[in-house]
């Protein structure tokens, strides 16, 4: 959110509002989808003391 909307001095707390609203929006328009690359097989190697042992 920081590089793509508030990248630069906003003077008011209003204008900010408008901004944030609008790129909330867009953002929510777009349906982003999350690519996870940190696999349930990962955490299991990576964190094993926090998953039981089956």
């Amino acid at each position: 959110m920081a590089r793509q909307c508030l990248d630069r001095r906003i003077s008011d707390l209003d204008t900010l509002n408008t901004e944030l609203a609008a790129w909330q929006d867009a953002i929510n328009t777009e349906r982003r989808q999350v690519r996870w690359q940190f696999t349930t097989d990962d955490a299991r190697v990576k964190l094993r003391h926090l998953y039981p042992k089956s």
